[in-house]
């Protein structure tokens, strides 16, 4: 929803996004636009920010959305981002910018109302879940390629505001420092064919370490933007050419926060390890407290008209699998496998173990088909390592099949999890 008494700053924004698939909708007046959260399913609001109510609008809007956390985008000068704006752009973002970055701000605010929610089920528990605050140690940021003077201006542009941040002119160097180091974000600098910033990306949603930094993109030079391209690529944020480096700098810094955030929620799942209701080996759920959290987190979809998708991951019944089961070297890696899980999930995402080679997701605001290549992505990264089969044996790698189901209307959390299941005995039918 845009909240803008004309179209003059807007206007092209919202045809933009429209064309990349985020359709707007324009309110004149704040009480349009509290009628709008009223009667539609809205995802984020866009604030001009020279409209007369702009100081009163974060709030009614906030209270008028209310189970749902809307995320709020502000457009203008004079305004600060934290508080009631969950992202301010001085100058207007390009369209490709902009969709990227809703799409971030989407997740961090399901994240935060997931959260709550596991507050709630801990508690139920006996136990405690507090996130604390993020590390106060300045950003690290990561920036990549072949430098030139804008990739020198963005540098102390981030360094100005705080960051630390850390120059490689290479994929080969971009990967040593980032072994070495922990990084909340990476900026990718844009080369004509994207070959060497494409080259990172891959490498990096490929290793459960780094697979949740976000990546930014500053393209180098003018061109027709592949955003379903570069978005399945991993990257959250791309920057035009034209973009000044301080609405860049702006964009990764308020993506570094928000990853460590992130950071922070996953260090309180990890402490409550000791808690004594998480699965000991992997720091999953039990199959007890996701049962408990599920019908929580399936009432709150309802509340909050977004959807919700159960997955359902277990290790197939290959014939290397078979051999590392009968040693007991499968029971072995399973600690393994089940932290990978862990790691590779979003924040907003709940992981449980249901059986010894059995896992379970709860994916958030997520569709049926969008969870299903979620998990499949999940099995395809923990697939590419290689577990200890014993002396004289290769080793083995570990194959999931996978069942996936959305949540219906009126449908329990048992029924869909039931059917997550069912699908994903027919998988394996059907692939035998």
């Amino acid at each position: 929803m845009v909240v803008a008494a004309t179209d003059e700053r807007i206007g092209i924004l919202c045809q933009g996004l429209d064309s990349l698939g985020w359709r707007t909708m324009t309110a004149r007046t704040g009480a349009a636009a509290v009628a709008a959260l009223t009667d539609f399913t809205l995802e984020v609001a866009i604030l001009d920010a020279d409209h007369p109510e702009i100081d009163a609008l974060p709030q009614a809007l906030r209270r008028a959305s209310g189970a749902r956390r809307l995320p709020i985008l502000a457009i203008g000068e004079g305004l600060v981002e934290g508080g009631d704006l969950d992202m301010v752009a001085v100058t207007t973002p390009h369209p490709a910018q902009a969709a990227l970055r809703i799409e971030q701000l989407v997740r961090a605010a399901i994240a935060e109302e997931e959260f709550r929610l596991r507050q709630a089920t801990f508690t139920l528990h006996g136990a405690t879940l507090d996130a604390g605050a993020p590390d106060p140690s300045p950003l690290q940021i990561l920036i990549a390629g072949a430098p030139d003077h804008r990739f020198l201006a963005l540098s102390n542009t981030l360094a100005a505001a705080g960051a630390r941040v850390v120059a490689a002119p290479t994929p080969y160097t971009a990967f040593d420092y980032l072994h070495e180091a922990a990084f909340d974000a990476a900026v990718l600098w844009g080369a004509p064919d994207h070959a060497p910033a494409l080259s990172i990306a891959s490498g990096m949603k490929r290793n459960t370490r780094l697979f949740h930094i976000p990546l930014a993109l500053h393209l180098r030079s003018e061109g027709e933007i592949n955003l379903s391209e570069l978005f399945n690529r991993g990257f959250s944020e791309v920057a035009a050419a034209d973009t000044p480096e301080t609405d860049t700098a702006a964009r990764v810094l308020s993506l570094a926060r928000t990853h460590r955030r992130h950071l922070a929620i996953r260090r309180a799942l990890e402490s409550a390890r000791g808690a004594g209701i998480m699965d000991p080996a992997t720091g999953l759920f039990t199959r007890t407290l996701f049962a408990s959290h599920l019908g929580r987190v399936a009432e709150a979809a309802t509340a909050r008209r977004r959807p919700l998708s159960i997955c359902v991951l277990r290790i197939s019944e290959t014939n290397a699998l078979t051999r590392a089961r009968v040693g007991g070297w499968l029971d072995r890696a399973m600690p393994q496998i089940g932290a990978m899980v862990a790691r590779l999930v979003r924040v907003e995402d709940t992981a449980a173990r249901l059986a010894p080679h059995v896992f379970a997701l709860a994916l958030p605001a997520t569709p049926a088909a969008a969870a299903r290549l979620a998990a499949q992505r999940i099995a395809a990264v923990i697939g590419c390592t290689a577990f200890d089969a014993g002396p004289d044996q290769s080793p083995f790698v570990a194959e999931f099949d996978v069942g996936s189901a959305e949540l219906m209307p009126g449908e329990s959390a048992a029924a869909v999890l039931e059917r997550a299941s069912a699908d994903l005995h027919s998988t394996r039918s059907a692939r035998a």
